[in-house]
């Protein structure tokens, strides 16, 4: 080889090896060996502050079962945080407890207790500010202001935890998971009770609420506005001022939650307001106000769903366009379906309704009779709720005949058209 290209060859090699030691310095410190430093252990930190200062990134934080009294907490590094059965941190409703700003951070197995209450800042019992990486779980977070509030944070897991308060008024009163500005969370296997909102949501995109219970709430077990492209499934929604609202947002699917038990005058199961291009599909609404309130919906696919023993099974209000009702069964409501404004293009066709009192001569399974599921008193109480007490009398019995016999003031082609003989589902 000629001197000058050998020359060359070992330039390039010496040029590799500085750009490969330069990378390895750039690696993270935890990555080159990570300790495990035990609070209350000989020589070691004796509360949890002085161990996060102790500790390198990377470290392993060992929380013994014992209560520490501290608020106000900054981890501004990779650690996790790990207490044993019994590790409490008390707050001593000071303030905020732990406030996490650096990526790669997971809290598990702690009991944090006794937020403070504030009117002027959103105190938490973890809060997490444009984090990435991270995880929550396993945790007990009790008489919170705030449970586990992220803001500006993205690729997280909030899992197993238990979220809990003794709220007693909404403006008092703060959310149980409570997430702004994020993005490609997954929220998991959660309880939230006694709070404002168990789940709040607002600007959360491309995430997965799922395997959650929320339950006794003041306000909703889910609230989410402004957020695109989520997925809630297999959650359960009880006894809360209202079960679940969904707001301004888009690309959604809902499947497979429990909705029930969630009564009040302004109450219901689920809201959906300015909506498009949604699934709701495989959910039960038993024992609500109103299963589902509709309000400017667009392109909803409902499909597969149960509504059993609602005051109103589906409330539908203007500016809805383009939904379809299909092979879900409604059950013991006492009204299936309240409608105002025109039907536009909406469609109802191939769901049970225990209603109906139709025949299938050809045995397909099919009613041979159109059914119209808007009663004539459902009209009525939609203008004049007063007269609901009317609800089981002889006399609306008879009108709400007389108007299925010749429609007068009920939309005459709103009709499923292909009414089911049996339920579809258990």
């Amino acid at each position: 080889m000629p001197s000058g290209a050998l020359s060359a060859v070992v330039r390039c090699l010496h040029s590799s090896a500085w750009l490969l030691a330069c990378a390895c310095l750039l690696l993270p410190v935890h990555q080159a060996g990570a300790a495990q430093i035990r609070i209350d252990a000989p020589g070691g930190p004796a509360a949890v502050a002085e161990a996060i200062a102790r500790a390198a990134p990377g470290d392993e934080i060992l929380v013994p079962p014992r209560i520490f009294h501290e608020h106000d907490l900054l981890i501004d590094k990779p650690l996790t945080l790990t207490g044993s059965p019994g590790a409490t941190i008390d707050g001593d409703n000071e303030g905020a407890i732990l406030t996490i700003r650096a990526d790669g951070v997971t809290v598990r197995g702690l009991t944090l207790r006794n937020v403070g209450v504030s009117y002027t800042k959103e105190h938490a019992a973890i809060l997490l500010h444009r984090a990435r990486h991270f995880r929550i779980e396993n945790n007990r977070l009790e008489n919170v202001f705030f449970g586990v509030h992220v803001e500006k944070s993205h690729h997280g897991l909030i899992a197993d935890n238990d979220i809990s308060s003794q709220a007693r008024e909404e403006a008092y009163a703060g959310n149980g998971i409570h997430m702004w500005h994020c993005s490609n969370i997954e929220v998991r296997g959660n309880t939230l009770s006694g709070l404002r909102d168990g789940i709040y949501l607002e600007f959360v995109d491309d995430s997965l609420i799922h395997g959650n219970r929320s339950h006794d709430n003041l306000r909703y077990g889910l609230h989410f506005m402004f957020s695109n492209r989520d997925t809630y499934q297999h959650n359960e929604f009880t006894r809360n001022g209202a079960g679940v609202a969904v707001m301004f947002s888009r690309d959604l699917r809902m499947i497979e939650n429990r909705f029930t038990h969630n009564w009040g005058s302004a109450s219901y199961g689920l809201l959906l307001k300015e909506i498009y291009d949604a699934e709701v599909t495989g959910n039960r609404f038993e024992q609500n106000t109103i299963g589902i309130n509709i309000d400017s919906a667009t392109r909803i696919r409902y499909i597969g769903n149960v509504f059993h023993r609602n005051g109103w099974a589906v409330k539908v209000l203007g500016a809805t366009y383009s939904n379809t009702f299909t092979e879900n069964d409604f059950l013991a409501n006492a009204f299936d379906l309240a409608y105002a404004g025109h039907l536009n293009d909406n469609r109802f066709s191939g769901n049970y309704w225990s209603a109906y009192s139709g025949y299938d001569l050809d045995r397909d399974g099919i009613g041979d009779v159109p059914f119209r599921p808007v009663k004539l008193f459902a009209y009525v109480v939609n203008r004049t709720p007063e007269a609901l007490v009317l609800l089981r009398s002889l006399f609306i019995d008879l009108l709400n005949f007389s108007e299925k016999v010749s429609p007068v003031f009920t939309p005459d082609n709103l009709v499923d058209p292909q009414p089911r003989m049996r339920p579809l589902h258990d």
